[in-house]
This record gives C-alpha cells, sequence and structure tokens, in this order.
C-alpha cells in the first residue's frame, strides 16, 4: 500500500518480543499477579498505575514484565496526553486461582510486539481533497455530513479492531457503532473506505479476505450506543439522523488517545448535547484488546436532572427471535442471535453486557422518530459517574464457528461476563 494513505500512527509504546532482544537495566521490581476467582482467564486485561511503579526521570526506558523466562505482552498507555505514560498495561492467561511472579526489568529502546489492536481515522478538508491520516478531529453542529455535502471522513469516522472483530463510530453527527466481521486475526487493510485516489469510497460491504462491514443500523444507535430517557419520558438520541442538516451536539471532539499492540483507546467528548430543552456534558471511551469479541465501552454524562436515565442501545434490526436477558457474574447479558446481518445473509450474535448495580430494566424503541430499531437499556447514572459495558459481535464466518449455534454464543457471552468479573490482585514489590 502506498505510504501516502497510511492512515494511522502508533500513539502507544509497544513492549517487546522476546526479553534478550533489547539491552536492559535489571532493577525493577516485582510484580505479582493473582487470579482471585475459580475459574480460568484467557487474555485477561490487566492496568497497573505508573505511580505503584518504581520509575525515575529516564523517560527513555520501557517496561518489560518477565514470566518464566517469557516476556509478557504490555504496553504503556499516555491517557492524559502529557507526554509521560500513566499505566502500563499488560493481557495474560491465568488459570483457575493462578498467580504469577514476573520481574519488571527496563528497556532503553522502544521494543516491538505482535500488533493485535488497532485504531485508525482518516479523513479530508473537502470534497475533492483526497483522505489524510488523523488523529483527533472536532465536529461543529453545522458540519455534519448531509450540510457539507459530501463524507468526510474514511468509513464515516473511526474504527478500532482487535484480532477478532472490529467496529466503526459515525463521527458525522450520527453516533451510531458498527460491526466490521473479521475472518481473518491480522489488522484490517488501511485503505478499507477509500479507493485508489484516497477519496472516500464504500468499498467495505463487499466480502473480501479479511471479512467486511455486516451490520445493519438504519436509524438505530447500532451495537453499544448510548442515548436518554429525560424526565419528561423521551427518548433523546445522542446526534442526528443522516438527512438531518444539523446537529443536537454544539461540539464533538474526537482523539485517538492510545494504540498499541495490546490496548487501542479512544475518546470523544460532547458538549452542549441539547435534549429535552436542556444541555448535558458527555464523555465517552472506548478501548479494546485481544481475544474477545467485543470491547468495553465507558461513559459520563454531566447534567443529568430529575429522573434522567441513561439508555444503552442494542439494535434489533433483522431480529425475529426472543431477546434472552441473563444474569452472569457481575453484570446482566442482553443476548440476540439470529440473521442479523445485512439482508439477513449470515448469522450474527450480539450483546450487551451491562453492570448490574445499575441496571434498571430495558424497552423497546418507539417506532418512530429519531431512535428506533432497538432494545433500550436503563441504567441509573449519576452526574460526572463513570459507567462501563461490553458490546460483543459474534459472527458465523469469524475464526470462532460455533457462533453459528444459538445455546454456544450464549454461553460464551454469559462465560466472559463471569471472567469480566473476576479480579485479578496485583501486588508490586
Amino acid at each position: 500500500m502506498k505510504s501516502t494513505i497510511k492512515l494511522y500512527v502508533p500513539i502507544a509504546f509497544s513492549v517487546l518480543v522476546s526479553a534478550g532482544c533489547y539491552a536492559q537495566k535489571k532493577t525493577g521490581n516485582t510484580i505479582v499477579l493473582k487470579n482471585t476467582s475459580s475459574i480460568e482467564l484467557p487474555q485477561k486485561a490487566i492496568t497497573i498505575k505508573r505511580n505503584q511503579l518504581s520509575v525515575n526521570n529516564d523517560s527513555g526506558k520501557y517496561p518489560i514484565i518477565i514470566y518464566k523466562n517469557d516476556t509478557i505482552p504490555a504496553q504503556v498507555n499516555d491517557l492524559d496526553g502529557d507526554g509521560k505514560w500513566d499505566e502500563l498495561f499488560l493481557v495474560t492467561d491465568f488459570s483457575a486461582k493462578e498467580e504469577k511472579k514476573a520481574t519488571l526489568t527496563w528497556s532503553k529502546t522502544d521494543p516491538k510486539f505482535t500488533i493485535r489492536t488497532s485504531a485508525r481515522f482518516g479523513k479530508r478538508e473537502g470534497k475533492n481533497l483526497p483522505v489524510h491520516p488523523d488523529t483527533q478531529e472536532v465536529l461543529l453542529a453545522n458540519q455534519v455530513h448531509k450540510k457539507l455535502g459530501y463524507q468526510k471522513y474514511q468509513t464515516d469516522g473511526p474504527t478500532w479492531e482487535n484480532d477478532k472483530v472490529g467496529f466503526r463510530h459515525y463521527l458525522d453527527g450520527r453516533n451510531c457503532k458498527d460491526v466490521f466481521g473479521k475472518k481473518t486475526p491480522g489488522i484490517t487493510p488501511e485503505d478499507v473506505g477509500i479507493n485508489s485516489k484516497g477519496a472516500v469510497e464504500d468499498n467495505y460491504h463487499v466480502m473480501l479476505d479479511w471479512g467486511r462491514d455486516i451490520f445493519p443500523v438504519g436509524s438505530s444507535s447500532g451495537l453499544g450506543g448510548f442515548a436518554l430517557l429525560t424526565s419528561d419520558n423521551k427518548v433523546a438520541r445522542l446526534g442526528i439522523l443522516g438527512n438531518d442538516t444539523i446537529n443536537n451536539i454544539e461540539k464533538t471532539t474526537f482523539k485517538i488517545v492510545s494504540e498499541g499492540p495490546v490496548n487501542s483507546v479512544l475518546h470523544y467528548n460532547y458538549e452542549n448535547w441539547e435534549a429535552s430543552g436542556n444541555k448535558y456534558q458527555a464523555e465517552e471511551t472506548a478501548s479494546i484488546w485481544p481475544g474477545m469479541y467485543g470491547y468495553k465501552n465507558t461513559i459520563s454524562i454531566n447534567g443529568l436532572k430529575g429522573n434522567d436515565t441513561l439508555l444503552i442501545t442494542l439494535s434489533n434490526i433483522n431480529n425475529q427471535n426472543p431477546l434472552q436477558v441473563i444474569d452472569s457474574g457481575d453484570f446482566v447479558c442482553f443476548i440476540q442471535h439470529d440473521k442479523l446481518t445485512y439482508e439477513r445473509q449470515w448469522i450474527l450474535g450480539t450483546a450487551i453486557i451491562v453492570p448490574k448495580d445499575v441496571y434498571k430494566g430495558y424497552f423497546e424503541a418507539p417506532k418512530t422518530g429519531q431512535l428506533t430499531d432497538s432494545y433500550l437499556i436503563k441504567l441509573s447514572a449519576k452526574n460526572n459517574q463513570q459507567v462501563s459495558y461490553y458490546p460483543i459481535a459474534g459472527w458465523e464466518l469469524s475464526q470462532d464457528k460455533g457462533f453459528k449455534d444459538a445455546a454456544y454464543f450464549t454461553t460464551y457471552v454469559t462465560t466472559l461476563a463471569k471472567q469480566l468479573s473476576a479480579k485479578i490482585k496485583v501486588e508490586v514489590k
């Protein structure tokens, strides 16, 4: 692929493949990781804050975690953008009750690891200008797709993926969450969504070796969008539909916070979201890591009044089977399994895993209006309180062919919820 249209740059530092490949300083910490649960935890994500480690002022050093002469996949993330990393993020497998005593060392070189997550964002500044890579964007209320008269963004907005599945967010004002079905574990090509001239092009609704966009969104908010049920009992969409020319959000700010081998993080800030005569401030962070057919989405809202209720959206377009609602671990799982893809061509399981302690029921979206074709999951929320949930998508043509079976997908989702509930005790010595 031509370098002129390469569409992302690494944001996060990555960690090395082999413990002996780079010059390291042997002084450091012992890190004890303990699975406190009685279940197996494959590809368990763990974060260790910078202030838990003995870090000197030499910013050229990179942390390496070694367990039994192997390096645990890890990276450091700069979450606040101050140029100094804030956390060490890693993924590793645990058997039931397993304890791992690992050694933390330091490398002077920024080493490399197998890339298993990615975030991508491309945009153009005019209808006849080529797409260029970027890591951030500011969208004002009058700059939406219909008002501009052309699609500004590659794939309508940013995409993020791991080795199992991909997602995209319609940054053009609609704020929908879409699904890329992946048949292979590698990162999807950089030119998905643009043509050979660098122009925006919908070339991802055809089957390619890697897979394709498989999920119809319509006037829903897709898989894992969010909305409000306001105190006057109205459903308020975050954003607009494709034919609207003015956004109900005054200013949307987007940024790829981190991109690395085991974690990619995207952040959105929504200023003055107008709903039922009130203005709300909202933030959203998507974080993806390897091994899971989904990602973690964290949101917070300020300006909540009275009985305002947070809504998480689960599109039910093409669903002809009953919705399953199952408690599992610390979560409630909403599970669909049917030919949920375009023209009901393939079987797809979709799910939303929400925290049980804030769950307040659900209802179906209105048949008409700005937000339709969805189950709307009610969560209690306080101003500026972060709430995290997990959108999940299992396609029959993905690497796990078991997703063709409804019972198999249900077991996958409920087992994952238990694994997400399991706690890892981290001790730094």
